[in-house]
């Protein structure tokens, strides 16, 4: 796959890039736990990539065979997730998509991998509901489901600093909040997925790795 991005188009998006911090320090543990489950090809669909800096630097260290296809809601976001492309000049890339989680359609048909990285929390459980439903969707058997962010494991937060996070978040929004895993995943199990892989990462967050059977 070329690359479709001209030096002109380059240099006008480039302000256009946005830059998380938290998406710095983590994008290199959270590739270590999901490289395992990636193919050499296929398609890699991410919803809600915000930045676009995850994304992006799992595309650099995968085999070039392997298309990721951004996605998010917001305008600004997407052009953030292009600029990081364009800048990157990243050959397996496609441009960012609008896509609603909470959508009973999608914008994609298909995918080999769904990853979701830092979303349900800040958004209400409608979010994950629809991840969960558009996700079953669209991924094969034996497909892969990839989650990380913070949850409660037994209805109790890991950590304190994360207890102090889920206050912040529902101050914001009351539809907001760190999710309990179990919920999550008796969630998956009724959309056909298999049981979890979890990984402890970072900071008191986890990695969900799930399979559609």
């Amino acid at each position: 796959m070329g690359n479709c991005w001209s030096d002109d188009k380059r240099d006008m998006i480039h302000d256009a890039r946005k830059y998380a911090p938290a998406a710095a320090r983590n994008r290199g543990p959270i590739y270590k736990v999901l490289r395992p489950h990636l193919l050499r090809q296929g398609l890699v669909l991410e919803v809600a990539s915000g930045t676009g800096e995850h994304i992006t630097h799992f595309a650099q260290a995968s085999d070039p065979g392997l298309v990721f296809q951004p996605s998010d809601p917001d305008p600004s976001a997407r052009d953030s997730i292009d600029a990081w492309s364009s800048v990157l000049a990243l050959a397996n890339v496609l441009p960012a998509i609008a896509l609603d989680a909470t959508s009973a359609e999608w914008p994609i048909a298909s995918a080999d991998v769904v990853l979701c990285i830092n979303m349900i929390h800040i958004a209400p459980w409608a979010a994950a509901v629809g991840l969960l439903h558009g996700a079953s969707r669209i991924l094969p058997e034996s497909g892969v489901l990839f989650l990380y962010g913070p949850f409660r494991r037994g209805g109790q937060h890991t950590a304190p600093s994360n207890e102090t996070f889920d206050l912040e978040l529902r101050r914001k929004n009351p539809a907001w909040g760190v999710r309990d895993i179990d919920e999550v995943i008796s969630l998956a199990t009724t959309n056909g997925f298999g049981s979890p892989i979890i990984e402890e990462m970072p900071a008191n967050n986890l990695s969900v790795i799930m399979r559609r059977l």
